[in-house]
């Protein structure tokens, strides 16, 4: 049964669990390393189940507990080779553990099918990733995007489950307490997806076959589950699909304290 659960998401700290109760991997690992045995305890998997991560990009808060946690459990590390760059820079990835470059090509790890796909953010060389379970379900998780470029599109039509980025409500991000300069970066091409975009884009993927949506990455000063959950499900309605007959939504949490996984 393939799984998923969010450890951590939102600025705070971003790490994504896909596997099963037996082995699995972490997308990011944004949070501190204690923070990231705590959080795999609550949902009952054990570190050393950890078979490799893979880092979308450079910014903490997707790598904040990389270089302890790799390097205590010895857990391979995957990235593009602009990201490994950056972290050799940051003076994380300091041969303390086993870094390669999947050079945005699919690779094999375990028993899962990794396939990169590149992302527009003010970052090195960030990336999302599709994985495939051994059974065949397909999963992919996408945040961080300035916009939905046409090599996203491609990679995350027709997955069973998406995590795709909704991290503000435009008019909370252009009235709010932020600098001028931040607001238009994460409005950019190279900033953040909107609750607007993802919740547009939505009933395309669901018409391609995915049932499952998280909303991941949401801004905690420019955005609410509420918001975000609102405008994807009036999106999905809209397009006439029915919550629970149709598809599922969630919500990433900020930090999963309830140990929600969700199989399928």
């Amino acid at each position: 049964m393939a799984r998923f659960s969010p450890l951590f998401s939102g600025s705070s700290g971003n790490s994504y669990y896909i596997g099963s109760s037996e082995a699995g991997l972490l997308v990011d690992a944004g949070r501190s390393a204690k923070q990231l045995t705590e959080m795999l305890g609550r949902i009952e998997v054990q570190p050393q189940a950890i078979q490799a991560i893979l880092v979308t990009h450079e910014h903490i808060d997707h790598v904040r507990g990389l270089r302890v946690f790799a390097s205590r459990h010895k857990i391979p590390v995957f990235a593009t080779t602009g990201t490994l760059r950056a972290l050799e820079e940051q003076g994380i990835s300091n041969g303390s553990f086993v870094c390669s470059s999947h050079e945005m090509q699919p690779f094999t790890c375990a028993d899962f099918e990794i396939t990169p796909f590149p992302t527009s953010h003010d970052c090195a060389e960030g990336c999302g990733y599709k994985v495939r379970y051994a059974d065949g379900r397909t999963l992919a998780v996408a945040t961080d995007l300035g916009y939905l470029s046409e090599e996203v599109k491609t990679q995350i039509i027709g997955c069973d489950f998406v995590v795709l980025e909704s991290n503000h409500d435009v008019h909370m991000l252009r009235s709010g307490s932020y600098p001028y300069p931040l607001k238009q970066r994460i409005l950019s091409d190279r900033g953040h997806l909107s609750n607007d975009v993802c919740a547009e884009y939505l009933p395309e993927l669901a018409a391609s076959g995915t049932t499952r949506f998280m909303l991941a990455h949401l801004s905690r000063e420019n955005n609410t589950p509420e918001l975000a959950y609102y405008r994807a499900n009036r999106s999905l309605e809209k397009a006439g699909l029915h919550q629970n007959v149709d598809y599922l939504l969630g919500i990433a949490p900020e930090a999963n304290m309830a140990a929600q996984s969700v199989l399928f």
